[in-house]
């Protein structure tokens, strides 16, 4: 049981770290579960990490959700930004084309090419604001690079951070918009989780208990670290880490 927790321990910390860091969660489950082979990964596991994620970030945007009802503008935004990923993972979950994208050659170039873009895009000194500047046009293109966090190593907040900063958002905002948009993506990968765990029957055990609740804890205080963080410095860090870990990668595969 000890060793199971530990294990649930360590996969959330990943989910819940690198889900809202522009490094790619699922990239590094995929490699942490290749590489230690946990028998507690499972798809229920799965689906808690992200629904213990889902959790963190309706928390912690609460005051922000509940404006939305008075802002039936912003939510109209969110959910139009979100369709095409919402089609686009519909499309290719269906057709299993996204086992084929789980390659660690995929992630690992992935990783380096969209980091490096992330750090172009991060250089940009303009200032637009969600509340002034958001808008049909700009939300749709940023819901189109959203689409490319199908790609394991792209992150889903990286490309659409990136998005924001290349469409003059402040990194602020980029990363609220990027938080806005994961509530979607991220009900939309556990509702089709779900349904395979309807088809496959399993059971639910204590460690879903855990695994929302660590996922949820790590997630919510990544988001406010994260903030914290974006208010006084830039992403280069994120950059280097994205870099560091494609060259890791890069050693294991062409070696």
């Amino acid at each position: 049981m000890l060793q199971n927790i530990i294990e649930i321990l360590i996969l959330s910390a990943i989910q819940g770290i690198s889900e809202f860091l522009p490094i790619s969660s699922s990239a590094h489950l995929i490699i942490v579960s290749s590489l230690y082979q946990f028998k507690s990964s499972s798809l229920l596991i799965d689906i808690s990490l992200h629904l213990g994620s889902l959790f963190a970030i309706i928390v912690f945007f609460r005051k922000d959700l509940l404006d939305i009802r008075n802002n039936q503008k912003l939510l109209g935004l969110i959910i139009f930004g979100s369709v095409p990923l919402i089609i686009f993972g519909y499309i290719i979950y269906v057709t299993e084309i996204i086992h084929i994208l789980r390659d660690i050659k995929i992630i690992a170039w992935a990783t380096l090419i969209f980091g490096i873009v992330l750090y172009f895009a991060d250089k940009s000194k303009f200032d637009k604001k969600i509340t002034t500047n958001l808008n049909l046009k700009i939300i749709l293109i940023i819901g189109l690079f959203q689409m490319l966090a199908l790609i394991p190593g792209v992150s889903r907040a990286g490309i659409t951070i990136t998005a924001a900063r290349i469409l003059r958002f402040n990194r602020f905002d980029s990363s609220k918009i990027s938080f806005l948009l994961s509530i979607p993506a991220l009900a939309g990968a556990s509702i089709l989780s779900i349904n395979d765990l309807v088809i496959q029957n399993i059971e639910f055990s204590y460690l879903v208990f855990f695994a929302i609740t660590f996922s949820f804890l790590f997630s919510y205080f990544t988001v406010k670290f994260f903030l914290d963080y974006i208010n006084k410095f830039s992403l280069n860090v994120f950059v280097v880490y994205r870099i560091l870990i494609a060259g890791v990668l890069f050693l294991i595969i062409y070696n």
